[in-house]
């Protein structure tokens, strides 16, 4: 059993928790039903829809970390333990509305509330100054002691990286005298006879807006406003005064003015310093290894941790809820492709090195457009030489940003900069291995689409060298007899060109990498496996076959700060092509790797993968 009031009634309810909401709903459409459009229950609603929207757009604040990196306070990423450990952050917002419901039962009936009063609203902040603030601090110190620090207060310090979504994470106990501080102002201000509706609103938004930018971990004071006003300093508190109470836990307890530390002795000394330097912009590192990405799709658009964080920490899935938020992505694709340049998406350390996901920002769709492809090398060269700039050492390209009909799997920008110190690659080598390997060791025979691209040339010249008969499916026999002359001539016959999906009726692994219709996919006898490199992947329409998922790996069990999932790739787990970037970086290699793939370094750049700790999924 734990301690009294350390854990939530409605825990094991998942997603069921919110019909706690139930009885206020009810409430409220019978206030509807009566006559009395509005009441209490549908602001309580309100707020608990407002209140939600704040944190969350605070939380999408605080990632966009091509605005936001610079003033970070503490340089580590949120991973996924303490996502999952957060993700029922909102729990007190349920309490506070179940409370909200029973105080409501004696709260004066709206129809005999103004919409504002400057007196409430006077009384409501000297009562917070004056009894809020005072009894928070208290409390936050009795929180940090003994076994209430081990049996309610510890779970919040646990999180390494505070965020809006902390704020809100705690114990039953914790929010009650949190829920009781906050509530003090209001109470006093409506049993004094200055109550008012916009009172109550604009208390509570304050308060959680105040509340989430002290857990934001990016810091919003500008330097020449605390050099012009030193004494705000004292009357509201900074994410970097809140970061290191959190990180440190002796000091800085105050709820939102820093004077209760003062006069309690518990300012942090380092605060006005370290709040100068990060209010300057001086919080940021350049990363050794980058992977340049773009944008799938609208739908994979909003699957970014600055969006909603429970989806991007979880494999991308067309999300039904999702739909409803299309015409601010599509808006949003719209502005990235007149405006926008390549930014910063998302990071993690490993081994002490900061790794760091750059975005295009540019769709699939607008790869096959001929008159776009001019302006997306632009794009990606500038985000090279940005790179080179910085003193990136490994930038590996993503999916169609390495298209050999864009430019060349990258040999247009090193062809062009010859000096580049940064190293330019594809990481095609190692999504060649990760295929090859999930090829089963007795296979005679394999069927190949996609068979003249960069990865199909690769993946057949290597099988053919193992004695493996390859079925390579194309209409040009000119682009399959150059291939087959680059095979050994003893291996030369295992190469064969086919023109139908007939002609591997009989063969049991088919390796994909061109889209496959299921009239094609028909002539695949029971039991076929599909291995995949074509993206997006092929629709399994066969029940009787199994279907592979793009290659991929997943990184080192020591990699820190990743909260976010590739795509539909599983946590901890990034594309082939991403992988083969940091096994490059890893390995310290100082060639660039562009163009077509050397089939003699596949075993090389595999084995380097498995040393390294990558493992195959």
């Amino acid at each position: 059993m734990g301690a009294p009031l350390s854990s939530w009634p409605w825990e094991n309810m998942g997603s069921y928790k919110y019909m706690l909401y139930g009885p206020l709903v009810a409430k409220a459409a019978c206030e509807w039903r009566d006559g009395r459009s509005v009441g209490w229950s549908l602001h309580l609603l309100i707020l608990f829809g407002l209140r939600s929207l704040t944190y969350q757009l605070w939380y999408s604040f605080t990632n966009m970390l091509f605005f936001t990196r610079k003033r970070r306070v503490i340089n580590e990423g949120v991973d996924f333990k303490q996502i999952d450990n957060e993700w029922d952050w909102d729990n007190f917002l349920i309490l506070q509305a179940l409370l909200g419901s029973m105080i409501s039962h004696h709260a004066p009936p709206l129809e005999e509330l103004p919409i504002l009063g400057l007196q409430g609203c006077i009384i409501a902040l000297l009562l917070h100054v004056g009894v809020s603030e005072p009894v928070f601090y208290l409390a936050n110190r009795w929180f940090h002691s003994g076994s209430l620090f081990t049996h309610y207060h510890s779970i919040q310090h646990a999180s390494p990286v505070p965020t809006p979504m902390t704020a809100g994470f705690g114990t039953p106990l914790e929010h009650l005298v949190l829920g009781a501080v906050m509530a003090a102002p209001l109470l006093g201000a409506f049993l004094m006879g200055c109550g008012s509706v916009g009172l109550v609103y604009g208390y509570v938004f304050v308060f959680d807006f105040l509340r989430c930018m002290g857990y934001s971990n990016v810091e919003v004071f500008p330097v020449r406003l605390l050099q012009a006003l030193p004494f705000l300093r004292y009357l509201i508190y900074s994410p970097t005064y809140l970061s290191l109470h959190h990180k440190e836990k002796n000091c800085n307890f105050c709820l939102f003015m820093p004077l209760f530390d003062l006069l309690g002795k518990t300012v942090n000394s380092r605060t006005w310093d370290l709040q100068r330097e990060i209010s300057a912009g001086k919080n940021d590192r350049v990363p050794d290894f980058v992977f340049l990405a773009h944008v799938v799709d609208i739908f994979s658009s909003v699957h970014v941790p600055f969006v909603f964080r429970s989806a991007s920490s979880m494999p991308f899935f067309t999300n039904p809820l999702l739909f409803f938020l299309w015409p601010l992505a599509f808006f949003s694709m719209l502005v990235m492709w007149a405006l926008s340049k390549t930014f910063l998406l998302s990071f993690y350390n490993l081994r002490g090195r900061l790794h760091q996901t750059w975005v295009v920002p540019r769709y699939g769709f607008q790869y096959f457009l001929p008159f776009a492809r001019k302006g997306i090398n632009n794009q990606i060269e500038l985000a090279i030489l940005r790179a080179d700039k910085m003193g990136v050492k490994v930038l590996s390209l993503a999916a169609l940003n390495k298209n050999e009909s864009l430019n060349g799997g990258g040999t247009l920008f090193v062809s062009k900069h010859p000096d580049l110190r940064v190293r330019v690659v594809h990481g095609n080598t190692l999504t060649a291995a990760v295929m090859l390997n999930e090829i089963p060791r007795d296979a005679k025979e394999v069927f190949l689409t996609g068979a003249t691209s960069k990865l199909g040339r690769a993946i057949a010249l290597y099988l053919c060298r193992k004695n493996i008969r390859v079925l390579m499916l194309t209409l040009s026999a000119e682009r399959f007899l150059n291939i087959q002359k680059e095979a050994p001539a003893d291996c030369q016959h295992h190469l064969v060109q086919v023109t139908k999906c007939q002609a591997a009726q009989n063969c049991k692994t088919w390796i994909v990498g061109k889209w496959m219709s299921p009239r094609e996919q028909r002539w695949a006898p029971p039991g076929t496996h599909f291995h995949q490199f074509v993206v997006p992947p092929i629709i399994g329409f066969r029940r009787d076959c199994t279907y592979g998922s793009l290659a991929a790996m997943r990184l080192p069990k020591d990699v820190q700060g990743l909260g976010s999932c590739e795509y539909t790739m599983e946590r901890g787990v990034v594309h082939a092509c991403h992988a083969g970037g940091v096994v490059h970086y890893l390995e310290g290699w100082t060639h660039h790797e562009v163009g077509a793939i050397d089939v003699d370094r596949i075993d090389v750049v595999w084995k380097a993968a498995l040393k390294h700790g990558l493992t195959p999924v």
